[in-house]
């Protein structure tokens, strides 16, 4: 699959869910949208998040996300679109851990794909084109005003908006070096918040998580040491999860 198909389905995707090529996404309600359940918890480095779908009788699909909330919001945002790879975009997936961000193609060709696909959702390039004054489209014109604004708008990661301008030929890797340095300093200076740089989401949970789980391991579709792991996901201490299996035991 080479990136023009790649940028074709992340913008057939956008279409498919309401969004244009100009928008920013919202992504609790993409998420609510889609059903996809996702959880945001403290994951070890260098792990980004996971995907997981898991076929049902009726044909569907429950989807699952979770994503490490120790990283930067903006780099979480980039893992969302990364996971929506596989789970809307990828023939028979399953279950996949991600490093998100690495473009290594030798590494693994599906999650060099998922990096790519969420490169073109997150950051499209009509959207970014349409924000940039016209005596900054021209290379290494563009200010750090601007590249502030993007990033902002689109609500990514500094490192991920100077790579998505240099795939588009704005900027080459010396502005890059340039202003890759200090994001939050500079977004300070510019009179914008910093939390898009700061780790965040902790615990989160969107959408019927519990539910659903509670569903999978009824229709043995789950093991028990799953279905435990994925309550503790949601917050629940071994005291309480005993205390639920007691009472289900007991009925």
């Amino acid at each position: 699959m080479n990136k023009l198909i790649l940028e074709k389905k992340a913008s057939l995707f956008r279409t498919q869910w309401g969004l244009n090529d100009k928008e920013c996404i919202r992504f609790s309600s993409l998420l609510s949208q889609l059903n996809v359940i996702t959880v945001f918890k403290p994951l070890s480095s260098p792990f980004a998040g996971m995907a997981v779908k898991v076929a049902i009788n009726e044909g569907g699909s429950y989807r699952f996300m979770m994503v490490n909330s120790d990283h930067s919001l903006g780099k979480q945002h980039f893992t969302i679109c990364h996971e929506l790879y596989h789970l809307y975009i990828q023939e028979k997936f399953e279950y996949q851990r991600c490093q998100t961000g690495l473009f290594d193609k030798s590494k693994d060709t599906q999650e060099y794909y998922a990096d790519v696909f969420a490169a073109y959702l997150l950051m499209p390039e009509t959207g970014i084109k349409s924000m940039i004054p016209d005596q900054e489209l021209v290379k290494n014109k563009i200010s750090i005003q601007t590249v502030l604004k993007l990033e902002q708008y689109f609500s990514c990661s500094r490192i991920a908006m100077l790579y998505r301008l240099k795939e588009l030929q704005i900027i080459d890797n010396l502005l890059i070096e340039i202003y890759k340095q200090k994001p939050m300093t500079s977004a300070v200076r510019n009179g914008y918040p910093i939390n898009l740089y700061k780790e965040g989401n902790s615990d989160k949970v969107i959408g019927d998580y519990g539910s659903i789980a509670n569903r999978l391991f009824e229709k043995e579709k789950i093991s028990e040491s799953h279905y435990i792991s994925l309550l503790h996901d949601l917050g629940m201490n071994s005291q309480e999860v005993d205390e639920l299996f007691n009472g289900i035991l007991s009925e």
